[in-house]
């Protein structure tokens, strides 16, 4: 590992990981999980979207194939 993947800046301090206690330790891997879920559900979040813009875009076909007839 880089030495930067051993430290965690917290509020403007750099700390060594080896260095935090255990329940510290426990807290950043918390975190991490949590990172992790936050980048799947923004993920998720962006696949609806497109999605939701796709089915906006057909709609708007269909309304102006209905306002035509």
């Amino acid at each position: 590992m880089s030495s930067q993947a051993n430290t965690i800046t917290i509020n403007g301090t750099k700390y060594k990981v080896d260095d935090l206690n255990e329940n510290a330790k426990a807290q950043l891997t918390n975190i991490r999980v949590v990172d992790q879920e936050i980048a799947s559900l923004e993920t998720l979040i962006a696949i609806a979207k497109t999605a939701r813009a796709a089915y906006a875009q057909v709609l708007g076909g269909e309304v102006a194939k209905s306002q035509a007839n």
